[in-house]
C-alpha cells in the first residue's frame, strides 16, 4: 500500500517536504548526473541544503511575501532553492532559462523582486546584468561561480559561500517560520510562457498545488503508487513541471531523475527507469515519428509485425472481447515480440504516461496505448496550478481529458467556454487587478478554452477560445485538430494552419529534416533542407503528404496551398513556447505576408 499524505491538512508546500524529508531520511530523492553517471542526493541532505539556504535568504532581509526569482535549468538545486525561499515565507518566481535579459528585466521589474538565484555562468550572462538594472534587486546569488562577479549595483554571492556561512545556524527558528505559512499564503508567481503577447504572473497559492497534489494522487492510485520514480525533464520553471514534475512527487515520497536533455532522453529514460512519465504532446509526436523512421530502416516482416500490433492492440482497447481466438494468440505473442522492446526504450518499468500542456491528437493517443504503454491525457493551465482534469490509467476514453480532479467544479458558459471553481484556481495576475477581475468571474475562472461535458462527465476539448479561425463562411475551425493530423505525417515536423476570415486553410510547414535528409539521398537531391524547400519534386512529395490528410478532414479543414520554411519553430528563435506549443503571434509576424499572398496567386496548392 502506498504512502498515504493527509493532503488536506497540509498547510504548505515546504512542510509538506519536511514532512517526508523527516520520514525517508537517507532514502535517495533527487538523481542527477556527475562526471557521467548519476548520483543521488537524499531527503536528509536536501533538507539540509533547504534549510541553509532559508537562513542565508532570512539573514539578508527575505521574508514574508518577498520574491525571489529562480533561473536555472532542472537540478537538485533548483529544489533546494524552491523549498527554501517558500520556507521563509517569501515567493518563487521562477524563470525560463531560454528567456532573454529584456525577459528576465521584465520579469524582475514586473514582481518587484528582492533577489535572483541563478544557476550557470552561462545564465549569468543574461540574468546578472538585467539584476543589475533592476532597481528592486539587492542581490544575486550563483549556482556556479559567474565568469565576471563585479557588477554595478548589485552584490554577487556564491551559492556555497551561503551554505558553509549559514551550516552552523539554528534551523529551528526556519522551521518555525515555516510552519506559520498558511494554505492561502501565495507560494509562487509563474508567469505565463506567452502564446501571444507580453507573460502574466499567475499567483498560486500553497492549497492551489496541494489541491492539484491530492486530485493527482486520486486519479493514479489504481496503478499504485509505492517507490515511484519520475524522469523530469520539462522545464521547473513551467506549472506542469513544478507541480507533476516535483510537488507531486514530493507528496508521494518519489525520487526523482533529472535528465540532461531533450537530446539525451532516450539514453537517460533507460537509465532512470521511470515508473511515470509526464510530457507535453510534441514530445510524444516527435517519438512517435523516431519510431515510424526506425522502423523504416527494419526488415519487412519487423514492420508487419509492428502495424499488426498497433492494429490488434487497437482493435482490443475499442473492445475487449473482439478478438478472435486466434487474434488473442497472436496478439500475445506480439506482447513478446514488438510491445516489449518498445516498453524497454522507456525504461521498461513504465506504468502509464501522462499528457498535458496542449491537446494530444488522438491518433498519437492510440499509438502509445496499442503498444501497452497506458497514456492519460489531462487538461489544464497555469492558472489552475495547472491540473483541472486528467483520464485515469485505466479509462478507455483517451479521446477525453476526463474528468474534474478531485474538489474542481467545471461548468460549460453559452459561448462553450470551459469554466473552473476550486482551492485550485489561481489567486489572480500580479499587478493586474482589472485582468484578474475578468478572468475570474465570481470564483469561476474563466479558461479561454472551449469545450463541452461528455454524457459520463468527461471534459472534451476543441479549442482555445482565441485561437479558432472563423473563415469567410463563417464556419469555426480548430487550427490545432488539423496541426495534429499533418504533423503524424513522417514527412511533416511542424505546421501552422492559417485562414482567419479567409475562403479556405492554407499552412506552413517544416519538413521533417531526417526524412529529407533520407529522401535527398534517394533521389540524388542536395542534402540541404535550405535547398529543398525551392525543389519542385521535393515539394510534390509534401503535398502528396498534406493530401492524404486532406482525405480524413472536412471540406472546410483542408489545407489548399501552402508554404515551407527549413527552419523550425523553436524556443530559440522565439517561434515555440518552452513547453512547446508554437507562438502563432510571433510566426504570423515573419510568415502572415507569405501565408497571405497564397490566397492572392491562383496557383495549384503545390504552387
Amino acid at each position: 500500500m502506498a504512502y498515504s499524505m493527509d493532503y488536506e491538512n497540509q498547510k504548505n508546500l515546504p512542510s509538506l517536504f519536511f514532512e517526508q524529508a523527516d520520514r525517508l531520511g537517507n532514502k535517495p530523492f533527487l538523481w542527477a548526473k556527475r562526471e557521467g553517471h548519476y548520483l543521488d542526493w537524499t531527503w536528509a541532505q536536501t533538507q539540509k541544503r533547504a534549510l541553509n539556504l532559508a537562513a542565508a535568504l532570512k539573514a539578508r532581509g527575505i521574508g514574508p511575501g518577498d520574491r525571489v526569482v529562480l533561473v536555472s535549468e532542472n537540478r537538485p538545486k533548483w529544489v533546494i532553492a524552491d523549498i527554501a525561499i517558500m520556507a521563509i515565507g517569501a515567493i518563487t518566481v521562477p524563470a525560463y532559462t531560454t528567456n532573454s535579459q529584456n525577459d528576465h528585466l521584465y520579469i524582475m521589474d514586473n514582481s518587484a523582486a528582492k533577489a535572483v538565484i541563478v544557476s550557470t555562468s552561462q545564465l549569468a550572462q543574461e540574468v546578472l546584468p538585467a539584476a543589475s538594472h533592476a532597481p528592486s534587486v539587492e542581490f544575486a546569488i550563483c549556482i556556479d561561480t559567474p565568469k565576471d562577479q563585479e557588477w554595478k549595483n548589485l552584490q554577487v554571492l556564491g551559492w556555497e559561500d551561503l551554505q558553509q556561512e549559514s551550516a552552523d545556524l539554528d534551523k529551528q527558528e526556519i522551521l518555525d517560520l515555516c510552519s506559520q505559512r498558511q494554505r492561502q499564503d501565495t507560494a509562487c508567481i509563474i508567469y505565463t510562457s506567452g502564446t501571444g503577447g507580453a507573460p502574466k504572473g499567475v499567483m498560486l497559492s500553497h492549497g492551489a498545488i496541494i489541491k492539484n497534489c491530492e486530485g493527482a494522487f486520486e486519479m493514479l492510485k489504481e496503478i499504485g503508487l509505492r517507490e515511484q520514480t519520475f524522469l523530469s525533464f520539462l522545464p521547473l520553471s513551467h506549472s506542469y513541471e513544478h507541480t507533476a514534475g516535483l510537488w507531486f512527487p514530493i507528496s508521494i515520497g518519489a525520487e526523482i531523475y533529472y535528465a540532461e536533455g531533450i537530446e539525451t532522453l532516450s539514453q537517460n529514460l533507460k537509465e532512470a527507469r521511470p515508473t511515470i512519465m509526464t510530457a507535453v504532446p510534441r514530445l510524444y509526436e516527435v517519438m512517435l515519428q523516431k519510431i515510424k523512421l526506425g522502423l523504416k530502416k527494419k526488415s519487412a516482416l519487423a514492420q508487419a509485425m509492428f502495424e499488426r500490433a498497433v492494429e490488434l492492440g487497437t482493435k482490443k482497447f475499442n473492445d475487449p472481447n473482439s478478438l478472435t481466438v486466434k487474434e488473442s494468440a497472436e496478439n500475445f505473442m506480439l506482447d513478446m515480440l514488438v510491445r516489449k522492446k518498445v516498453k524497454e526504450s522507456f525504461g521498461g518499468q513504465l506504468k502509464c504516461l501522462v499528457s498535458g500542456g496542449a491537446p494530444l491528437n488522438h491518433e498519437v493517443g492510440m499509438f502509445f496505448t496499442s503498444l501497452g504503454l497506458r497514456l492519460c491525457q489531462g487538461y489544464g493551465q497555469t492558472e489552475s496550478a495547472p491540473v483541472i482534469s486528467c483520464n485515469k490509467p485505466k479509462s478507455r476514453k483517451i479521446h477525453t481529458v476526463g474528468p474534474p480532479l478531485k474538489d474542481v467544479q467545471v461548468k460549460i458558459a453559452d459561448d462553450g467556454e470551459i469554466l473552473v471553481k476550486g482551492e485550485l484556481v489561481m489567486q489572480g495576475y500580479w499587478a493586474e487587478p482589472e485582468l484578474s477581475k475578468k478572468t475570474i468571474v465570481n470564483n469561476w475562472l474563466h479558461t479561454g478554452d472551449i469545450g463541452h461535458m461528455d454524457e459520463d462527465g468527461h471534459i472534451v476539448i476543441t479549442d482555445r477560445k482565441k485561437d479558432i479561425i472563423v473563415n469567410a463562411g463563417g464556419d469555426n475551425i480548430s487550427p490545432q485538430r488539423v496541426e495534429g493530423f499533418l504533423t503524424l505525417e513522417t514527412e511533416i515536423a511542424q505546421a501552422m494552419v492559417y485562414g482567419d476570415k479567409q475562403p479556405h486553410l492554407v499552412a506552413l510547414i517544416v519538413p521533417d529534416a531526417d526524412w529529407a535528409k533520407g529522401w535527398a539521398k534517394q533521389h540524388d537531391k542536395k542534402q540541404n533542407l535550405e535547398g529543398l524547400v525551392d525543389d519542385a519534386d521535393f515539394r510534390n512529395e509534401v503535398f502528396a503528404a498534406i493530401e492524404r490528410v486532406n482525405q480524413r478532414l472536412s471540406a472546410i479543414e483542408k489545407v489548399r496551398r501552402f508554404i515551407m520554411t527549413a527552419e523550425a519553430f523553436t524556443i530559440d528563435n522565439e517561434q515555440m513556447t518552452p513547453t512547446m506549443k508554437i507562438r502563432r503571434h510571433k510566426i504570423k509576424e515573419i510568415y502572415g505576408d507569405a501565408l497571405t499572398a497564397l490566397y492572392e496567386k491562383k496557383l495549384k496548392a503545390t504552387g
